[in-house]
């Protein structure tokens, strides 16, 4: 079951700030939570809603609404500073 993806804004800037190795391997990441949004290894937040993926010393925030079958990416960003 296929889900759509929407990039925030922020997490875009963030992202495009990132060196290129880093950006291919979230690139693939976030492109893969279109086919399972919650892939072995996603941990629910605790304290806020959304849940988080981690790719090497990186982490995506997301959101997932499974009504309307949408992953919001919210942050993009390395471990010690993702979460502030």
């Amino acid at each position: 079951m296929s889900y759509s993806l929407l990039i925030l804004r922020r997490a875009q800037s963030e992202l495009a700030a990132l060196p290129q190795e880093t950006y291919e391997k979230l690139k693939s990441a976030i492109s893969a939570l279109s086919e399972n949004s919650r892939p072995h290894g996603c941990k629910k937040l605790a304290g806020r809603q959304g849940w988080r993926i981690g790719v090497g010393a990186y982490r995506v925030i997301n959101e997932v609404d499974g009504a309307e079958r949408t992953v919001i990416i919210l942050h993009v960003g390395h471990r010690r500073d993702v979460y502030r």
